[in-house]
């Protein structure tokens, strides 16, 4: 059984983060600070609560009587309850015979153009570790995209104004920036999984490092931007950050709309029509919020049984980093323009000049991901390479019959893969006659 050490990681930035906001925010309230403390405070508690929501709901706690747990959640001490229990049940297995375990058939990687399918039998307690890794995998994703992306580009923003750099407030920085690099890092191995569900995903260590080195070029570098923009062009901020933000929020409820979809009825039985809409919005809030910063390797689709678009769209991913390249090109320049006596020290043009090469390497790594280290990558229809050399084609020639081709087949592929997944999930009853579901391991 795998050794749950995702859990532990996030439970310690979740724990290290949240102390360090409320001691910094007990530094400005000494230092008569009131705004920053409390805005230091609010992107502390509110990604904490959704945290703890999103525990519950996958838990399904509501409906299960364990008043215990709810009111530890309520004081916002949920993770620490379920990372306890997490390493109960994993130093608990295999002492005591389990009365039943589950049949789950994954899809070997194919090898010389085969693929075998393998059966793995799956216990209780390593399917209830398979529920809290994915549970504390999206909690991750909030806490980085809903309070450590802001909170940093908050302190940044302090740190610029106050031109000082204190202790207390570079280790917070710290922190803040390896949050929002893990949560972009199992929102990635997370869309993987959900996308090729159906395979043996095994995600190796370069894999990790081209992961962890995209991402924190890529987020450091969207940071900086936004923290050298609104120092110098405050009234324009609040503008740039709301097109953002709701153009990403929008987007997929337009694609909804336009596809004239039936509303989806099969998130949570229990779930209202209220309820699912109150969901959705809050998956779509996640999903503007994640774009905000960098590239959401999940794409949200609502008429989608899963809320997910499985097919591999490089013409998106291209245009994504097209336009935040341009983006963050342009409020570069507005901030070079502008730029005020608090930057006379500092080399503009060679700073403007380093933070685009950062984004640049970025992206290189990222090509160097999905072209040489992606997991999966024997199942993909087309090359990285080709993939974008037909989006280019198409942005700015016109769509080429390959372009075509290659779109065709990746919807193709992407399609065949649920149909497979959908009848390779069989169940099957055990010896004493109970009914038991394959488990995915969304790990």
């Amino acid at each position: 059984m795998k050794f749950p050490g995702s859990v532990l990681i996030s439970l310690v930035l979740f724990v290290a983060e949240t102390a360090t906001a409320l001691c910094l925010s007990g530094a400005y309230r000494a230092a008569g600070d009131r705004m920053w403390q409390w805005l230091t405070m609010l992107f502390a508690l509110l990604p904490c609560a959704l945290v703890q929501l999103s525990l519950v709901f996958i838990h399904r706690d509501v409906s299960r009587d364990r008043p215990l747990v709810l009111l530890l959640h309520l004081l916002q001490l949920g993770p620490l309850v379920r990372c306890v229990e997490v390493f109960y049940i994993y130093f608990h297995a295999g002492r005591v015979e389990e009365p039943y375990v589950s049949i789950t058939k994954k899809r070997q990687m194919p090898k010389d153009g085969y693929s075998e399918e393998v059966e793995k039998e799956v216990g209780q307690a390593e399917g209830k570790l398979c529920t809290h890794r994915s549970a504390f995998s999206r909690a991750s994703v909030i806490q980085a995209f809903l309070g450590s992306a802001p909170q940093l580009t908050l302190q940044l923003y302090i740190c610029v104004l106050q031109q000082e750099i204190t202790a207390a407030r570079s280790i917070f920085m710290v922190l803040s920036l390896l949050s929002i690099v893990y949560g972009a890092l199992r929102c990635n191995i997370l869309a993987i999984k959900i996308k090729y569900d159906d395979y043996d995903v095994s995600v190796k260590p370069a894999a990790y490092l081209c992961i962890f080195m995209w991402r924190s070029f890529e987020i450091a570098t969207r940071v900086t931007v936004l923290v050298l923009f609104s120092s110098v062009l405050q009234i324009w901020t609040l503008p740039v950050v709301l097109v953002n933000f709701f153009g990403f929020f929008f987007y997929p409820w337009i694609l909804f709309w336009q596809s004239k979809s039936p509303f989806p009825e099969n998130i949570e039985k229990a779930l209202s029509r209220v309820g699912t809409t109150i969901v959705l919005c809050l998956l779509t809030f996640l999903y503007a919020g994640i774009n905000m910063f960098c590239w959401s390797a999940v794409q949200v689709k609502l008429n989608d049984p899963d809320l997910i678009n499985k097919s591999q769209n490089w013409y998106r991913l291209t245009v994504y980093y097209m336009l935040r390249f341009i983006e963050n090109a342009f409020l570069l320049l507005m901030w070079y323009i502008y730029r005020t006596d608090i930057y006379l020290y500092v080399c503009a043009p060679l700073l403007v000049l380093q933070l685009l090469i950062a984004y640049c390497m970025a992206i290189l790594f990222m090509l160097v991901f999905y072209q040489f280290c992606h997991p999966c990558k024997k199942l993909f229809s087309s090359s990285i390479t080709e993939g974008l050399l037909s989006s280019f084609t198409f942005c700015f020639v016109c769509k080429s019959p390959k372009s075509s081709t290659l779109t065709d087949k990746a919807d193709l592929k992407s399609s065949e893969n649920a149909d497979e997944s959908q009848s390779s999930n069989k169940t099957i009853d055990s010896p004493n006659g109970n009914p038991h579901q394959s488990v995915s391991s969304n790990a």
